[in-house]
């Protein structure tokens, strides 16, 4: 079994590039009436929902200084005015005060939706904060209407390389003339990668539906709907970790600690199973890294001993629906460092 995908950590996002530069005179990233909101439910974290929308989690991998971090939010697809692209405004409902949009499926081929987001982070000391990072993202979102059901909640992301440190994220998404203004809190912690001298740990772990090598890396912070971008690479998370009979585990992670030889070598032996409660259900050979960049297809093929009588043999089966738990087990060859790890997972 080979990785599915390898990345040089030389190719990783560099933070220095991508800090937004503010010389005098820079432009005003937020405006002053989207700021005032966004700071007056700063200290309760309480939200306003003009815009619906939650931050449900994020992860974290390695850039040449710092972390790129990467932000989940789930929101529904109608409120943020998806309509055909050439038509100026969503197509409202006949005879609604509310004006709320329109739940059928649009014929048109695309569907567009322009809308700002603004982000603020802060670094928390204590009770206090300190604003680091002030970021204006234009979003001009256009989508098949085909794969788009614009009365469901999709996620959407966002990255941006940032330092260790504990923060406070306030995201606000806003019409294009600013009337509208939804705003949301979420606080998370970056751990130091230098840290990890007698221990090791990884970045969460998360699965993926697909990955595609990109022609270059982002350089922009840009809202995608439903996969995220690291480096040179376009990831499709499984985010809720459930499989169909049949697919493979892709998993991704990075391992801290892990410590190279003289020549700069890695040498990390990974182990990996399924239990099903406390019974094995899959164990598959050891596999070998030279990077700490993990990128792992594990087919879900169980192998099991048929008896018939006196005679018995093997047969490679899919592994059934149920709940299941993977074991990863990672050992650094170099320096003797250990570390175990464990992910939920469905098959149904």
């Amino acid at each position: 079994m080979v990785a599915l995908f390898v990345l040089s950590l030389t190719a990783l996002p560099s933070l220095q590039r991508q800090k937004p530069q503010q010389p005098k005179g820079a432009p005003i990233y937020i405006p002053d009436e989207v700021k005032k909101v966004m700071l007056a439910g700063m200290a309760s974290r309480e939200p306003r929902l003009d815009i619906p929308f939650t931050i449900t989690h994020n992860l974290y991998l390695p850039a040449r200084e710092g972390l790129h971090s990467i932000f989940f939010l789930k929101i529904k697809n109608a409120d943020l005015g998806f309509h055909p692209v050439g038509q100026e405004q969503p197509v409202k409902k006949e005879g609604s005060g509310a004006q709320e949009t329109q739940s059928q499926t649009y014929s048109g081929p695309q569907l567009q939706a322009s809308f700002n987001m603004f982000l603020m982070f802060n670094l928390l000391e204590g009770d206090s904060y300190k604003t680091v990072r002030e970021v204006y993202v234009p979003c001009n979102l256009v989508e098949d209407a085909s794969t788009i059901n614009l009365e469901g909640e999709d996620y959407y992301t966002f990255g941006y390389p940032l330092l260790a440190g504990r923060y406070l994220l306030s995201v606000a998404l806003t019409s294009l003339d600013l009337k509208k203004i939804g705003v949301q809190y979420y606080e998370f912690t970056l751990p130091d990668p230098g840290s990890y001298l007698q221990t090791m740990d990884t970045t969460p772990i998360f699965f993926i539906k697909s990955i595609d090598r990109m022609e270059a890396p982002e350089m922009r912070t840009t809202l995608h709907r439903e996969y995220f971008t690291y480096s040179v690479v376009k990831i499709v998370p499984n985010i809720e970790r459930v499989f169909k009979v049949g697919e493979n585990l892709d998993i991704f992670f990075f391992i801290f600690g892990a410590q190279p030889t003289a020549e700069q070598k890695y040498n990390i032996e990974i182990n990996y199973e399924v239990k099903k409660d406390d019974e094995l259900a899959i164990r598959w050979v050891p596999q070998t890294y030279d990077n700490p960049l993990v990128s792992q297809p594990l087919p879900l093929k169980q192998t099991v001993i048929i008896k018939q009588g006196e005679e018995q043999r093997q047969e490679t089966r899919d592994l059934p629906e149920g709940k299941y738990t993977l074991g990863i087990q990672i050992q650094d060859k170099v320096s003797g460092k250990t570390l175990t790890k464990t992910v939920d997972f469905e098959v149904k």
